[in-house]
Formats: C-alpha cells, structure tokens, sequence
C-alpha cells in the first residue's frame, strides 16, 4: 500500500485503534489519527501493517487526547545550589 496525506487506513495489528487517516507523511513516518482518539507515529517499515480502509469508515474522534510531554514541576523550579566543601587546612 501506498501510504500518502489523507489516506484512510486500518492497523492490520492493532485493530482496537479502528480506522485512521493519514495527516502527515515523509519518508521516515507517517502520523495517522485513528478514530480512539489517538494521533500515532508509524514508521515506514511497519507501512506494511496499514491496509486501506473505506474513507467513510473513519469518523474523527468527537474529543482529542493530547498526546503532549510536560515536564514536572520539580524541573521548573530553581535548584539548589551545590554545598561548598570545606578547606580543611592542616597546622605546622
């Protein structure tokens, strides 16, 4: 299968995914959003999982889950800084 922007495509695999069409392709993945919800990175040497699927099988999901990294809130705050060793000097 050719996998091109705006393909509608099932996971031969995954199948609890549903279906999903294709919103961006390059030569190293294509993102997909399937109908869970979900915006997933397949990479090109699974393409042969995707088969295509009838475009009026896919219904976009009704609620997006973000699929963003946040960091911690720990990361946002200062550190502390480093203790200093002490001198220890030795008397003559």
């Amino acid at each position: 299968m050719i996998v091109k922007r705006g393909s509608v495509v099932s996971h031969a695999v995954a199948m609890e995914w549903g279906i999903g069409k294709v919103v961006e392709v390059n030569d190293i993945r294509a993102t997909i959003r399937f109908n869970d919800g979900i915006v997933r990175k397949i990479i090109s040497s699974h393409f042969t999982d995707l088969k295509p699927a009838d475009p009026a099988s896919y219904h976009p999901p009704e609620k997006e889950v973000a699929m963003t990294k946040t960091r911690s809130s720990k990361a946002k705050t200062a550190r502390k800084p480093a203790k200093q060793k002490k001198s220890v000097s030795s008397a003559l």
